[in-house]
């Protein structure tokens, strides 16, 4: 069983080919494909968290859809002044399909 741990936008996920993985915005190459940096490797029983031996791994994954997430509202209130502020945010997220783990 091979898994790595990559850095997804700000977070890390565990990853094998095949695996689904909604992260935050990233720009795909002319062919719809992203590499993610490695920060963890397991292949069956060796464990690789070497940086100068992961810099040589290669995470691979194609670009399915880009879209936004939930709306989030942000509300400020201070009592008593008559300050009310109302915000909205939605964060922009790709989702990906990893492809290969070398």
């Amino acid at each position: 069983m091979v898994y790595a741990i990559v850095r997804a936008g700000g977070r890390q996920e565990k990853v094998e080919v095949g695996t689904i993985v909604t992260m935050d915005r990233v720009q795909a190459d002319k062919d719809g494909n992203v590499t993610l940096p490695a920060v963890l490797l397991v292949d069956g029983d060796t464990v690789t968290s070497d940086q100068k031996a992961l810099e040589k791994v290669t995470v691979t994954a194609e670009v399915l859809n880009d879209l936004r997430g939930p709306k989030i509202v942000i509300q400020k209130y201070k009592n008593k002044t008559g300050y009310k502020k109302r915000q909205g945010h939605r964060q922009e997220l790709t989702r990906v399909k990893v492809t290969g783990i070398k």
